[in-house]
């Protein structure tokens, strides 16, 4: 039985290319955002948690939109979700005729 075990390798081996390509994107993603917030820290304080603020409402209003946000932000989502507009809404209004 041990003869038929598949080694991890070879369950590497065995992924196609477009995991490994999405694998690559990931690490350069990481790699960017490492360098990206290693140069917002040496800017002044004021300006990079200005830019943080702004970045992090961006995508939250973004999940509020789009109602894609993760599974443990869903009760604050759905909390906040009925003062702002959602594509949702936006697409019912579209299909009724004026």
């Amino acid at each position: 039985m041990l003869l038929f075990a598949v080694t991890a390798l070879e369950k590497l081996k065995a992924q196609p290319a477009e995991v490994w390509l999405k694998l690559g994107i990931a690490a350069l993603a990481i790699l960017v955002a490492v360098f990206v917030v290693r140069r917002i820290l040496q800017m002044n304080k004021i300006i990079a948690g200005v830019l943080i603020f702004v970045v992090g409402v961006v995508v939250f209003f973004s999940w509020v939109y789009n109602r894609n946000e993760p599974k443990f932000l869903t009760p604050i989502v759905r909390l906040v979700a009925p003062f702002f507009p959602s594509a949702g809404s936006y697409a019912a209004k579209q299909q009724r005729t004026p």
